[in-house]
């Protein structure tokens, strides 16, 4: 078992992670009833896309010995009603200025963020937009 999730009301829930303890609150948003207090359900989807596409960089980084440390990613999620659902994710990443990487690597990184588990799980239907603002130095 991964995980449980404990229902506290008012559209609250506790997740917590069974193998390290940690628990992840989640309310829902204010455009659908909720105080937006919390990460709500979908922008834990959106969000897990991003920390994956990153996790996956780190992993193939370390082949490559290019330190990411200080990498950012902004992420937006867009809804659609009718049935309510995620109908985009757009991520933008920015590294740090100091990081320089060749254009193979790039192309490397650039490939292993497009195919990591939760990039693959996501419905076709769902439109994701990636943006990779590399160093200027690094696009020369």
């Amino acid at each position: 078992m991964t995980s449980t999730v404990i229902y506290e009301g008012d559209l609250r829930t506790v997740a917590r992670h069974l193998q390290s303890g940690t628990e992840i609150e989640t309310d829902a948003p204010t455009d659908n009833q909720g105080k937006g207090e919390r990460f709500s359900p979908t922008d834990l989807v959106a969000t897990a896309l991003a920390a994956c596409m990153a996790t996956t960089m780190g992993i193939k980084s370390r082949d490559l010995q290019v330190d990411l440390k200080g990498m950012k990613m902004s992420v937006q999620k867009i809804m659609k009603p009718d049935p309510r659902r995620i109908a985009g994710v757009n991520i933008v990443f920015e590294f740090p200025e100091t990081l320089r990487v060749d254009e193979k690597a790039r192309t490397i990184l650039e490939r292993t963020a497009h195919t990591c588990p939760v990039m693959k799980s996501i419905h076709p239907d769902m439109e994701v937009k990636i943006e990779f603002n590399w160093p200027a130095a690094v696009q020369a």
